[in-house]
């Protein structure tokens, strides 16, 4: 699979889990735990995080929820560079 692809599907994936969360916690339904937001996160779909978090206005005011997909977007972007450098 090509990488942009992963990281479409992974950020589309991301997205709604953060939309479906939301969801949950106005409907008082059972939650998606936060460590499996992080590790969407982390695996690939930072931007689909970034974006649920600002289109949702979801987890806004926990600072973690906006520096580890930060983060992860770096370590991804800098393996892709390394990766590429003779």
């Amino acid at each position: 699979m090509h990488p942009l692809i992963f990281y479409f599907v992974a950020s589309l994936m991301t997205f709604w889990i953060y939309g479906f969360d939301k969801l949950a916690a106005k409907k008082k339904w059972r939650r998606v735990p936060e460590r499996s937001l992080h590790i969407f996160s982390l695996v690939g779909g930072f931007a689909g995080a970034l974006f649920g978090r600002k289109y949702f206005k979801h987890k806004t005011l926990k600072p973690d929820f906006l520096i580890i997909p930060v983060i992860a977007a770096v370590i991804h972007s800098a393996f892709w560079f390394l990766k590429d450098i003779d």
